[in-house]
C-alpha cells in the first residue's frame, strides 16, 4: 500500500496537533511537511516533539509552500487570516487542500471557489462523521415537519472559539433552510423569530463541540444532537476527507461528498 503524504497547515494550533497524532498513528498516512504561521518561533522544530509525540523527522516550518513541497494532499486547521496564503501556495503546486477553518467571509468563500478550479478541495465546517449525518436528519426533519415549527440551534464550545454561531451552527441552519425552500438569511435572528430559525452560542471551559437543532410546534418539540468529546473525531474526519480528495478532479466538495461515497462500501 503506498503512504498519502500529507501536508498540515497550521500545525501549531489545537485541531493542527490533534492532526499531527492521527497522522503519526496512521498506517497509510505519512507527514510530508507542516506550516506554522510566518515568524512563528517554533519553526525549525520536528513536529512531532512539538505535539508531543516522538520524533517525525518533518521540521515545523513558517512557509506554506515548503510545507506542501513533497504533500499528496494538505488539511488546512489555520484561521481565516492564514487561509488566502494557503490557498494560494496550494493553487499555485497543484495540491488538493481539505479546508476545515471556520468563520470564513463571503470573499474568502468566493476565492476557495475559484481555487476550486484549479485543485480538489473539501471544505466543511465540521469534518466529524456524526456531524454532517446531523445536518442530514436536521434537512429530513425540516422537511417533514411543517414551517409553523419554530427551529432553535445552539452551540457549545470551548471558552477559546472565535465565531458565534459557530460553522457547524450556520451549516444546519442553512440545511434547515434549504429543506423549507428558504435563505438561511431569510429566517434567521440571534433572537425568537417566529416559524423561523434562531441561534444560540455558549462558550465555556474546554467543551469540544456540541450542537442541538430544537424543532418546537404546538404541544410538542423534537430533538437532534450531536457530542463530541475528543478533538480527534474532527482530525480523523479530515484525514478520511484527504485520503478520498487525493483522487478526485478539480472542484469544491463537501463532507457529503466523501460520507457519501464511504456509504456505499
Amino acid at each position: 500500500m503506498t503512504a498519502l503524504h500529507i501536508a498540515v497547515l497550521g500545525a501549531g494550533g489545537r485541531m493542527g496537533r490533534e492532526l499531527l497524532r492521527v497522522i503519526a498513528r496512521s498506517r497509510d498516512c505519512r507527514l510530508a511537511g507542516a506550516a506554522l504561521r510566518p515568524g512563528d518561533p517554533n519553526a525549525g522544530r520536528d513536529a512531532g516533539e512539538a505535539a508531543g509525540l516522538t520524533p517525525m523527522d518533518i521540521k515545523l516550518s513558517d512557509s506554506a509552500a515548503r510545507a506542501i513541497a513533497d504533500a499528496d494532499v494538505a488539511i488546512d486547521f489555520s484561521l481565516p487570516s492564514a487561509l488566502p496564503a494557503n490557498l494560494a501556495a496550494c493553487t499555485d503546486a497543484r495540491c488538493p487542500l481539505v479546508i476545515g477553518v471556520t468563520g470564513l467571509e463571503p470573499p474568502l468563500r468566493d476565492a476557495i471557489a475559484a481555487a476550486a478550479g484549479v485543485i480538489p478541495i473539501v471544505l466543511a465546517a465540521n469534518l466529524s462523521l456524526g456531524a454532517n449525518l446531523l445536518r442530514q436528519l436536521a434537512a429530513a426533519a425540516a422537511t417533514a415537519l411543517p414551517p409553523e415549527y419554530d427551529v432553535a440551534i445552539l452551540d457549545l464550545h470551548h471558552r477559546h472559539k472565535r465565531d458565534a454561531p459557530s460553522g457547524t451552527a450556520l451549516a444546519l441552519g442553512e440545511a434547515v433552510a434549504a429543506a423549507r425552500g428558504e435563505r438561511l438569511a431569510e429566517r434567521s435572528s440571534g433572537e425568537h423569530a417566529p416559524a423561523g430559525i434562531s441561534f444560540a452560542a455558549l462558550r465555556a471551559g474546554d467543551i469540544v463541540g456540541e450542537h442541538v437543532v430544537l424543532f418546537a410546534g404546538r404541544g410538542e418539540r423534537i430533538e437532534l444532537r450531536h457530542s463530541v468529546v475528543d478533538r480527534a473525531t474532527f482530525a480523523a474526519g479530515a484525514v478520511r476527507a484527504a485520503r478520498w480528495l487525493a483522487a478526485q478532479p478539480p472542484a469544491l466538495y463537501g463532507m457529503e461528498d466523501v460520507t457519501a461515497v464511504q456509504s456505499r462500501r
